[in-house]
C-alpha cells in the first residue's frame, strides 16, 4: 500500500462529522490537509489540533454554493501547497419533511445548491489542475439515500441520486486519464446531520438503521485512495475506482 505522506487533500465540510474525522486521519497519514467549510472558528480549532499532533493543516472559509468562494478556496490551496492530490467533496446537509411543508428557498433550493451543485462546481474548479498534472483522486460523499429514497427525504435523496450519477459519469469521462473518481455511500452515522435536519417530528422513526462511527467512514475514505493507487489500471471506459457503501457498522 502506497504512502499518503505529503499528499495534499482538500476537504469541504471539514468542520464536523465525516469531514473532520477524515481530516484527522489523512493528517496522521502524513497528508497536508486543507480544511474548508463555512464555520471558520471550527476549522481553525481543528487545524490547531492537527498541528499540535505534528500534522500540517490550513483553514479556508468557503460556502460551496458561492462560485467566488470556491475559486478563492482552490486558488488559496494552490498558492500555499502548489497542488491538490485528493479532493473530498463532503459538504452537505439535510432538510426533511413533507414536501408541501418545505420552504422553497431554505429547504429545497439551498439543499440542491450545496449538496449537488456544490459538488459539481468544486470538482469543476479543481479538475483543470489535476488534468494539467496528470493525476488526482476525487472522492464524493453521497449517501444510501442516493440508492434508496424514503418519504420526507425526497429533496435530500434527489441531491444524492444526483451526486451518484455525477460520480459515475465523471468516472467514465476521466477513465483514460490517471484521475480516479470514487463515491462513499453511508447510512445513518453519529454526526450533526440529524440535529440540522428539519421536520424530525414528522418523519417516520428509523431506529432499525444502526449508526456507525465516523471513524469507520474516515478509514474507508483513506482506503479508497490507497487501493486505487496500488491497483493495476487498465485503460477502459469501464474501469472502476473503488466506492464504498455503509449500512450499520460494516462496509457492504
Amino acid at each position: 500500500m502506497l504512502s499518503l505522506k505529503d499528499r495534499v487533500v482538500l476537504i469541504t465540510g471539514a468542520s464536523s462529522g465525516f469531514g473532520e474525522d477524515a481530516a484527522r486521519l489523512f493528517a496522521r497519514e502524513g497528508c497536508k490537509v486543507v480544511l474548508a467549510a463555512r464555520r471558520l472558528d471550527r476549522l481553525q480549532s481543528l487545524a490547531e489540533q492537527i498541528q499540535k499532533e505534528g500534522g500540517e493543516a490550513m483553514a479556508v472559509p468557503v460556502d460551496v454554493s458561492q462560485k467566488n468562494d470556491i475559486e478563492l478556496m482552490v486558488q488559496s490551496t494552490l498558492d500555499i501547497f502548489g497542488q491538490i492530490d485528493i479532493l473530498f467533496n463532503n459538504a452537505g446537509f439535510g432538510r426533511h419533511g413533507w414536501l408541501e411543508s418545505l420552504d422553497p428557498s431554505l429547504d429545497i433550493e439551498m439543499q440542491v445548491n450545496v449538496n449537488l451543485l456544490g459538488v459539481i462546481l468544486v470538482t469543476r474548479a479543481v479538475l483543470p489542475h489535476m488534468l494539467e498534472r496528470g493525476e488526482g483522486h476525487i472522492i464524493n460523499m453521497s449517501s444510501l439515500a442516493g440508492w434508496i429514497a424514503v418519504p420526507t427525504y425526497e429533496i435530500y435523496a434527489s441531491t444524492k441520486f444526483g451526486v451518484r450519477g455525477f460520480t459515475d459519469a465523471l468516472r467514465r469521462e476521466l477513465a483514460r486519464t490517471d484521475i480516479a473518481v470514487s463515491g462513499v455511500y453511508p447510512a445513518f452515522a453519529r454526526t450533526e446531520f440529524s440535529r440540522h435536519s428539519a421536520g424530525a417530528a414528522n418523519r417516520p422513526r428509523m431506529n432499525f438503521l444502526r449508526r456507525f462511527s465516523m471513524r469507520t467512514a474516515a478509514c474507508a475514505i483513506a482506503v479508497i485512495f490507497q487501493e486505487w493507487q496500488t491497483r493495476c489500471k487498465r485503460h477502459s471506459v469501464f474501469r472502476r475506482p473503488p466506492s464504498i457503501c455503509f449500512s450499520g457498522h460494516s462496509p457492504c
